[in-house]
């Protein structure tokens, strides 16, 4: 077995993003988390709860489409739980998302009768869009405004400053630049971010990431692993900790010159293949 890896990563513009946050909360009416369905825990940002203090909020189990839906009910009912409101929602495919207007309105119909008993009718709810890079905030954002406002692409940290875009629901959002915790207080969170694509590959260890990705999958989805690279139990050489992965190279036909497996596309490959859904819906955690 691999050893954890551990991961330290908080670029200034992460930290910037937080005191942007927290600038702007006397701004929205409602504080919308969207977290990556497949690692709710890990995807959260850390110091929320200090820095929107009593502001409303509204989490969103985005990316449903790519997470064991048992295990997404599962944290569904844990935030019912501990009474905070979740939504699960696919923005990619548009699933979930007229529910989210609804929800958001029940937690602030107190608010909204204020608002309309003081005469105060047609202001937009304001919602503040927060979550660690890579969960889909820009995706949904578009989504909800039917057209592309916010820019998405498939990395981490591209949404960099702050921007008020308006729907035809009656909201307005603002969007906030990826967030992550300054530390990651335990290794697993660390590593499944990496997993999830939200840190940047380009400081990763790409074979050791997808060796412990792989040793998950085995533990936990081995039906999935082995039906999508066709991995017969007692080809594994589990003497070697690169095994899975040399099967994977060789069962896809992956060499380089000199008849040598190439692990660093077989590396790839894996963690391409399991951010896109491609080897099964799978989950990284489950709520305790």
């Amino acid at each position: 077995m691999t050893d954890n890896i551990n991961i330290q990563w908080f670029p200034g513009h992460m930290a910037k993003a937080k005191r942007i946050i927290q600038k702007n909360l006397s701004l929205v009416d409602i504080i919308i988390e969207i977290l990556d369905a497949r690692a709710p825990k890990s995807s959260s940002s850390f110091d929320l709860d200090k820095i929107i203090n009593q502001k409303p909020r509204l989490i969103l189990l985005n990316k449903s489409d790519l997470a064991d839906p048992v295990v997404t009910k599962n944290w569904a009912n844990y935030y019912k739980n501990i009474n905070i409101k979740s939504c699960i929602v696919d923005s990619r495919a548009s699933k979930g998302l007229e529910k989210v207007v609804v929800v958001i309105k029940e937690i602030l119909k107190d608010e909204i009768q204020k608002r309309i008993n003081k005469g105060m009718i047609g202001r937009p709810i304001r919602a503040m869009i927060v979550g660690t890079p890579n969960v889909g905030k820009s995706s949904f954002i578009n989504r909800m405004a039917k057209q592309k406002k916010a820019r998405v692409e498939d990395r981490p940290g591209v949404t960099r400053g702050k921007q008020w875009i308006s729907t035809d629901f009656g909201l307005e959002f603002l969007d906030m630049p990826g967030v992550l915790s300054p530390k990651f207080e335990e290794k697993e969170v660390g590593e499944n971010l990496a997993f999830l694509g939200s840190v940047n590959d380009n400081i990763l260890d790409l074979e050791n990431l997808s060796i412990r990705l792989l040793e998950f999958l085995y533990s936990s989805y081995k039906n999935y692993l082995f039906n999508r690279y066709k991995i017969i139990e007692t080809q594994i050489d589990w003497e070697d900790s690169l095994g899975l992965l040399k099967i994977i190279a060789k069962n896809r036909g992956m060499f380089i010159s000199g008849g040598e497996l190439d692990l660093e596309r077989a590396s790839i490959t894996v963690l391409d293949e399991f951010r896109s859904g491609k080897i099964g819906r799978i989950s990284l955690e489950s709520p305790k």
